[in-house]
């Protein structure tokens, strides 16, 4: 078994994923966001997209798979962040750099996931770049103000908050 089979068993192809799956399906054509029709003889109904059902999501990427690898890099950079920051002693005494630690880990996750979702929105070069750029510019600072209780780089936060909203706010293009 490939490495590519394995993620798509991992995120498809298990019953849970499956039943998920299905439902969202069902959804979709109960409100005609997904046309389908009945094959003759066969109760079974069956979209006029089979080409997604039948591949695994690492080949639906296609030339933007890069964004996936770079979400699995972020993802492990946040574990691993997030790691550290668990047990390592904070300089203050009230747990408000602690705070400050916990939300840019949760932020990195989030988008971490977000990214690797890139191959799905209509204009990735747009959104991904914005995304990653709203990550640098949101959690290193955090990160860092957190580690060291220096809020010198503090002031680029905002400014990586809105490059997040932007990068969400594209993905409706």
């Amino acid at each position: 078994m490939s490495l590519g089979d394995t993620v798509h068993y991992l995120l498809v192809g298990n019953p849970l994923s499956n039943s998920v799956i299905s439902t969202a399906a069902g959804i979709a054509r109960s409100t005609g966001l997904i046309s389908s029709k009945t094959t003759p003889g066969s109760s079974r109904s069956v979209t006029t997209k089979n080409m997604a059902n039948s591949l695994p999501l690492w080949k639906l990427a296609g030339n933007n798979l890069y964004f996936v690898r770079l979400a699995g890099l972020s993802g492990a950079t946040a574990v691993i962040l997030g790691a550290y920051g668990s047990h390592r002693k904070y300089p203050d005494d009230k747990g408000e750099l602690r705070g400050v630690f916990e939300v840019a880990n949760r932020f990195h996750f989030f988008h971490s996931l977000a990214l690797a979702a890139m191959p799905l929105v209509r204009r990735p070069a747009v959104t991904a770049p914005l995304m990653i750029l709203g990550m640098v510019l949101f959690c290193a600072p955090c990160y860092y103000r957190a580690f060291t209780g220096d809020r010198s780089f503090s002031r680029l936060a905002p400014i990586g908050g809105c490059c997040l909203i932007l990068a969400w706010a594209t993905m409706m293009l």
